[in-house]
């Protein structure tokens, strides 16, 4: 087996696209992670790493970290525990500041136990999602209200959803990301809200790959839940991203939230796999 690192985004694509792109849909996070890094890379704080693992020229495994974020694996094989003990030794040896790891549950597990391990260090679940895919919008009841693209005058509305999602939805928030989401989101006309009087619930569209796209950041205000908002919401933008073009929209969900997980197959979202989040909770050694 060959474990391979790469300078970019670039050639790590010239190695792993094509492989990953064999299901591009559970794939949507480390390609369209990686594809975004490709075309943005002037705007990364941190540098970006990346990693194949082949054997005969066949990917086995592929890693990418954009910091301060946890890790991303991918496999296609059940086999995957020489590939994953040969990519943890070496990222070991370059010192890759690795603070969480998230990919199919058996993998990124395996890869966060025997991290800890070898450090010292502890770990533990920090959110469990399962992945969905769309490629057609069910019928829905009709709910009051209209979808329509975020401006810069939702701005403060916006930052302060987007940090209230980031506490509920991802167990951490900081009100200063929050603002330089908010503000990257609105500039590139990647952020929607449901209104029926007023902004009642948002949803976002990220990570776009060849053939399909993320639906994220889905909020709706406390005093505006259980009335459909989010349901018409995400419909809503998910049919605008099928009709201009895209063959299908995935979405993330927390799995300990079976109201949004129903909503969801309501719209005509189907599950195609799982992800759990493992964070250490410490630094790894140096």
């Amino acid at each position: 087996m060959l474990a391979t690192f790469y300078p970019n985004a670039y050639k790590f694509l010239a190695n792993a696209q094509a492989a990953l792109e064999t299901n591009e849909a559970a794939n949507n996070l480390i390609l369209g992670l990686t594809l975004r890094v490709n075309h943005y890379l002037p705007l990364a704080q941190h540098p970006p790493y990346f990693a194949t693992i082949t054997d005969n020229d066949e990917l086995i495994l592929a890693a990418i970290m954009t910091p301060p974020r946890p890790m991303v694996l991918y496999t296609k094989l059940s086999d995957w525990r020489e590939a994953l003990e040969l990519l943890m030794q070496e990222v070991a040896r370059r010192q890759w500041p690795i603070s969480g790891v998230t990919g199919p549950p058996p993998l990124s597990e395996a890869f966060a136990a025997a991290w800890a391990s070898l450090n010292g260090i502890t770990y533990r679940v920090q959110i469990r999602n399962r992945l969905y895919e769309l490629r057609q919008v069910n019928s829905i009841p009709v709910t009051p209200g209209r979808l329509r693209l975020a401006t810069t005058a939702d701005l403060e509305l916006i930052a302060q959803w987007t940090f209230a999602f980031q506490t509920e939805a991802l167990q951490r928030g900081d009100m200063a990301e929050a603002y330089e989401v908010a503000r990257y989101k609105i500039s590139e006309q990647e952020l929607y809200l449901w209104e029926d009087g007023q902004p009642v619930c948002m949803a976002g569209q990220s990570r776009p790959t060849p053939n399909g796209i993320c639906i994220s950041l889905v909020y709706t205000a406390p005093e505006w839940r259980r009335r459909g908002y989010a349901t018409a919401c995400v419909a809503g933008l998910s049919q605008l991203l099928l009709d201009s073009g895209r063959k299908f929209c995935v979405l993330f969900t927390d799995l300990a939230n079976p109201t949004s997980n129903h909503i969801y197959q309501t719209i005509g979202y189907k599950p195609i796999g799982d992800f759990t989040e493992y964070v250490f909770d410490v630094e790894p050694l140096p």
